[in-house]
């Protein structure tokens, strides 16, 4: 299913022009990498927001958030934010500023995405 390009350009407009900020392909949508960290995304209509591990109880208790969950197991520090949660843009704002606080939080990264086509199957292990 494509992502919301709407979202995802309301989100460029809070997120300005810096060298330091690309965009990748990754969860089924986009998502907003800053010095090589995840700042927040959009998956299907959805704000997926980084917040980090130590403030997602507190991200969870916010209207319309919930855990990201793609595989059957929410993966720590990360939220989805559905449509109303993020209706208004000062609303949006508040949460990508809030994503955009914790990404700054860390150190550069360096790690360069490889396209999925590249990565290297599995090895499988038998015992002989």
């Amino acid at each position: 299913m494509p992502y919301d390009d709407g979202l995802a350009q309301r989100i460029r407009t809070i997120l300005g022009d810096s060298s330091a900020l690309e965009e990748r392909e990754m969860f089924g949508g986009v998502g907003f990498v800053l010095a090589g960290n995840l700042v927040c995304g959009v998956h299907d209509d959805k704000l997926l927001a980084r917040v980090g591990p130590d403030a997602s109880e507190d991200a969870l208790e916010e209207p319309h958030a919930r855990p990201m969950d793609l595989t059957g197991r929410p993966m720590r520090g990360l939220v989805f934010v559905d449509p109303l949660g993020i209706a208004t843009d000062e609303d949006l704002r508040d949460w990508v500023e809030r994503c955009r606080t914790f990404a700054e939080s860390l150190p550069p990264t360096s790690r360069v995405a490889r396209p999925v086509s590249h990565r290297r199957p599995a090895r499988s292990r038998s015992r002989t």
